[in-house]
């Protein structure tokens, strides 16, 4: 599956390493054309949504070096497309493990994940994770479900590995169809709480920046103010 191919993982235990997923290269008669639009005509089942994240992640480089999304490959460039899951980390297998189940419903189910558990399988992280966890639970209530009739198994949404909290995720094709809409359009409302040391000068406030991969370290994550590289974050 394409998407699975590109995906641009928020979680930073499954972007310790990059596997090459495609390469391309321009021909000498290539026309300026936005990468986006060229890679969409290569890869099968991919969407622009989702190459325009993967390029905002740096997980595309165009002869070595990352770029913008509006950028227009020309002749004889070279395109690699990266992804932070291995090839084996696509297959869910359900593992009976005890679930803090905050809220349960015929729609949608709300777990308390405990820090130090990984939410879906990774780079490094082929079992234990919360979703295997998820699999073994919903198929023991229904066998006939998969991840052909519910992808993921109703991840909607991620958390890091050593972050605590509530994870919603959908029983039903509708549901993760709704709740999706909600992540995407960012009508849903997220608070957390962090320990801080130190002598804060302000007792509240707003950090806005953009967030990528260090362009020398790319196993790294980084703040740029100016946002010149990353996707942007506010918090």
């Amino acid at each position: 599956m394409a998407e699975d191919q590109i995906s641009t993982s928020d979680e930073q235990e499954s972007s310790d390493e990059l596997y090459e997923r495609f390469q391309f290269n321009a021909d000498k008669g290539q026309e300026p054309y936005r990468i986006d639009k060229f890679l969409m005509n290569r890869i099968e089942g991919a969407t622009r949504n989702k190459l325009q994240r993967a390029i905002n992640a740096g997980l595309v480089l165009v002869n070595g070096k990352e770029v913008k999304q509006n950028y227009k490959i020309k002749a004889f460039d070279q395109i690699i497309v990266y992804s932070d899951l291995s090839p084996e980390s696509t297959d869910i297998v359900p593992e009976k493990m005890p679930l803090n189940i905050h809220f349960e419903d015929d729609d949608l189910i709300i777990i308390n994940k405990p820090p130090g558990m990984v939410v879906h399988p990774g780079s490094g992280n082929y079992n234990g994770t919360l979703l295997n966890g998820i699999s073994f639970y919903l198929k023991e209530k229904n066998p006939a479900i998969d991840e052909e009739t519910l992808p993921r198994f109703g991840l909607v949404h991620r958390i890091d590995k050593n972050t605590s909290g509530l994870l919603v995720l959908a029983k039903s094709d509708k549901a993760m169809r709704l709740l999706a809409k909600q992540f995407y359009d960012h009508t849903v409302k997220r608070q957390y709480i962090a320990l801080v040391w130190g002598d804060i000068e302000q007792d509240e406030g707003t950090i806005i920046a953009h967030v990528g991969r260090n362009q020398r370290f790319r196993k790294l994550f980084e703040a740029y103010p100016e946002g010149d590289h990353g996707k942007e974050a506010i918090t």
